[in-house]
């Protein structure tokens, strides 16, 4: 492991994909807007199911829609049709993928996309609470991560809390609150490095907030206590370097995966390296010391760092990118899923189950998306997706099914696909919002998706969801 500062180390050892995105201004007045169907697909509007246009001139019956009657027929001899609905906010369920998008109007601004590189911040994300509502987490423009309720329509209900914060990672939530994964502010100390430079030093946290939105407990996941800082032999901080992180729970404890910078002594200096770090915290918010899924460093160097909590085996399951042997892989110990080249152009994308046993994993190499199904290391099956793009997002969709999604022009494209099989499940569809290179789409129990993009102003963040299907 080449240490990145204290060698006048350059980035290019994991090479961020940087796209300017611009907040655009959208001249719709209405908080919930159509969007372009494939052929097949509906769209939600205003509560209504609205088919293809294929559909609508008299083509192939929408699927999950009404039949509509004969032309020779009269209308009252039309069946009605009553329309399925899932979880506790009522969803329609169709045969097809239906999107819905609304806007959401914040009373504070939230950071914009920017550069979207591995080592920028992230601006927004979403976690599915139990009832079916949502809680909305954005990074602010002056130190803060506030905290929103999304009611059934997405909406936001309630007035939204903020902590003290200069980068988001996560939220998850849970019937009781949720937890947060942010940033702050950190101290390097007065320690001398061999060469080159790594500040800032920061502390990645778990913040517990109740149904509320208020704080129940924090608990520091990386080391910088007890007067440890940045510049200490041993320490472990987030800086500028890749640190982004995700969440996991198993209902009781909270598991934070994070990139994470690490200080190792060379004789009268410090060199600095980095790699990625998990951590449990129990429900009272201690850390839970030698947890069997955690780890001080498991990937070096190491980016996309993505977990699951898996119910059947009662672990926690992670997936990196990392430039040992160039591969997507699991930390601790190393064990190869996909093979891969360290060009700049490899990316992991999300981790989800399987059907039955194992784990799909999202990743790309040279542009190109892939899936693969693993249990424990190597892939056993491998999907070429035929999509082009760097940073594949993949959820479960319901049950049995996955959604991969992508960038695709000034938008986002999707496909539902098999979680057993891989194979791919109906046409692909288009998502009205901006795509984010290290944003998530959240699974809800419901069996929508949904997932948090740009807004119309620098007040407002856009909730992509996609239904339930039949």
């Amino acid at each position: 492991m080449k240490p990145l500062a204290g060698w006048r180390a350059t980035r290019t050892v994991i090479a961020a994909a940087v796209a300017v995105v611009a907040l655009a201004a959208c001249s719709a007045t209405s908080t919930e807007e159509a969007v372009d169907p494939a052929p097949g697909q509906q769209v939600e509007v205003a509560g209504q199911s609205l088919p293809s246009a294929a559909a609508a001139s008299g083509g192939a019956v929408p699927s999950g829609g009404a039949v509509a009657p004969s032309a020779s027929a009269p209308a009252s001899a039309a069946p009605k049709a009553t329309a399925a609905v899932a979880g506790g906010c009522a969803r329609k369920v169709s045969a097809a993928p239906a999107v819905k998008v609304t806007q959401v109007s914040l009373p504070s601004k939230v950071a914009g996309y920017g550069n979207e590189g591995d080592t920028e911040n992230l601006p927004m994300a979403l976690a599915a609470r139990p009832d079916g509502g949502s809680w909305l987490a954005w990074l602010g423009t002056n130190g803060k991560v506030y905290l929103g309720r999304l009611g059934c329509d997405d909406k936001l209900v309630g007035t939204p809390t903020s902590f003290t914060g200069i980068d988001l990672q996560d939220v998850q939530a849970d019937a009781k609150g949720g937890v947060l994964l942010l940033t702050r502010k950190g101290n390097c100390g007065g320690g001398a490095l061999c060469g080159g430079a790594s500040s800032p030093c920061n502390t990645m946290h778990m913040v517990r907030f109740d149904n509320n939105g208020k704080l129940v407990w924090e608990r520091q996941v990386t080391n910088l206590t007890g007067g440890k800082t940045g510049y200490d032999d041993g320490a472990r901080f987030i800086w500028w370097y890749q640190h982004h992180g995700r969440l996991a729970t198993n209902g009781s404890d909270w598991a934070a995966y994070f990139g994470v910078a690490i200080t190792v002594k060379n004789g009268n200096c410090v060199d600095i390296h980095e790699g990625d770090r998990m951590q449990v915290v129990n429900a009272s918010g201690n850390l839970v010391s030698g947890h069997k899924d955690a780890f001080e460093v498991g990937c070096s160097h190491a980016w996309t760092s993505r977990i699951v909590w898996d119910p059947r085996t009662k672990r926690f399951v992670t997936v990196c990118a990392t430039d040992n042997s160039c591969r997507i892989a699991q930390p601790n110990p190393y064990r190869t899923v996909a093979a891969g080249t360290c060009d700049g152009t490899l990316f992991g994308g999300d981790l989800v189950l399987a059907k039955t046993k194992g784990y799909w994993t999202a990743w790309s190499q040279g542009g190109k998306v892939r899936l693969e199904k693993f249990t424990t290391g190597k892939s056993t099956s491998t999907i070429s997706t035929g999509a082009g793009s760097q940073h594949p997002h993949l959820v479960s969709y319901g049950s049995g099914r996955m959604l991969l999604s992508w960038q695709s022009g000034s938008g986002i494209a999707a496909q539902v696909y098999d979680a057993g099989t891989g194979k791919a499940v109906g046409s692909r569809l288009s998502i009205a919002v901006k795509d984010h290179s290290y944003q998530a789409f959240k699974a809800y129990a419901d069996g929508s998706v949904a997932y948090p993009a740009a807004g119309a102003s620098t007040s407002s963040i856009k909730i992509a969801r996609v239904l339930p299907q039949a």
